[in-house]
């Protein structure tokens, strides 16, 4: 009997080592992947430090089967494409403005409106949340993977003081975004289209005379060195999106693909927008400190002008999201939800 009991034993002992080379030797077998992680910012923005802490995390909870590489300023593709090249597999992951890109993401566009939010911490995480069951649809060519925003905005002119809206009319402008494009249209100015890496070049040039853009990167992009006059008020945010490529999805095992999905999350997008958020906002004492401009508040009757002027652009953005088959006013009402819910509601 004990011999019996022993060879049971051994053979359970067999078994159970042949489980565990059997699945030692799958993880073994996954393809190492070589991630490309593009984006078009300076290696010195914020951005760089998070795709080289989320790469990093990647690789480490991979065993070491999805290695990465970060590659800045455009290096694979210039800031309008960078949709298209994760949809294309020139890069696995990529860094995405989808305002860059009028009427092709109509639903993302409501979390560029003014007036909407006044802290990028919380309005990222809102932005994500409420986009992710969205994103299937509207970013199909792609795997959504996160969502956020950089801290609010503002116009930064080079001539003279923007005070209130009507100060816009004849001005050359250069907008983040399309919802700010046509804010400035709104307003009877003109839009100059460039990427952030091309603004100090416009303005320095004559091109344009103002800019919309967060604080921080006003610094960072030498930006500051071409303007002055800064109005002291959250009066946009931009929407980013980090989008994985399909098709390298799509090739992975599905424990590499767990690692990839545990990495685009809600939490994720609060721990790649929480630096830049900090970096942003802290560019406002810098400004404010800098003896060659004047960084100014504007009056409750002077917020009230620019807010009424908005108005219209709410409107713009339900009709494009009517012509997309979706309803403005529910998607509305969910992203209102959400900014409340992560205490980030103007």
């Amino acid at each position: 009997m004990q011999f019996r009991l022993h060879k049971l034993a051994v053979g359970a002992a067999v078994v159970g080592s042949a489980i565990f080379l059997g699945l030692s030797g799958a993880q073994a077998q996954d393809k190492t992947f070589e991630l490309k992680l593009a984006h078009w910012v300076p290696p010195s923005h914020p951005l760089q430090k998070a795709l080289e802490e989320w790469g990093a995390s990647v690789e480490k909870a991979s065993g070491g089967t999805i290695k990465y590489k970060v590659f800045p300023a455009q290096q694979l593709g210039k800031a309008f494409d960078h949709y298209d090249m994760a949809r294309d597999g020139i890069a696995d992951l990529t860094y995405i403005n989808p305002g860059y890109q009028p009427g092709r993401f109509p639903i993302i566009g409501a979390g560029e409106l003014p007036f909407l939010v006044t802290t990028a911490k919380g309005g990222s995480q809102a932005l994500d949340a409420w986009y992710r069951k969205y994103a299937a649809k509207e970013m199909k060519d792609v795997k959504f993977c996160l969502a956020f925003m950089h801290d609010p905005g503002t116009f930064h002119s080079k001539a003279k003081k923007i005070m209130v809206p009507g100060d816009i009319k004849g001005m050359k402008i250069r907008p983040a975004h399309a919802t700010m494009a046509s804010f400035v249209t709104l307003l009877g100015g003109t839009n100059v289209q460039s990427s952030a890496p091309e603004v100090r070049d416009i303005l320095e040039k004559g091109v344009a005379e103002a800019v919309t853009f967060p604080w921080g990167s006003v610094p960072l992009f030498g930006i500051d060195k071409v303007t002055k006059y800064h109005i002291d008020a959250p009066l946009y945010a931009t929407t980013f999106a980090f989008v994985f490529s399909p098709g390298t999805y799509n090739q992975m095992s599905a424990a590499q693909k767990k690692v990839i999905d545990n990495h685009c999350t809600n939490e994720w997008a609060l721990k790649v927008a929480g630096p830049w958020a900090d970096f942003e906002h802290g560019g406002i004492q810098k400004l404010k400190s800098d003896a060659a401009h004047e960084v100014y508040p504007l009056t409750p009757a002077q917020l009230a002008e620019w807010k009424k002027a908005a108005e219209p652009l709410q409107k713009t953005w339900a009709d494009n999201v009517k012509k997309v088959g979706g309803d403005p006013d529910s998607i509305m009402k969910e992203l209102k939800e959400a900014l409340v819910k992560f205490k980030a509601a103007y």
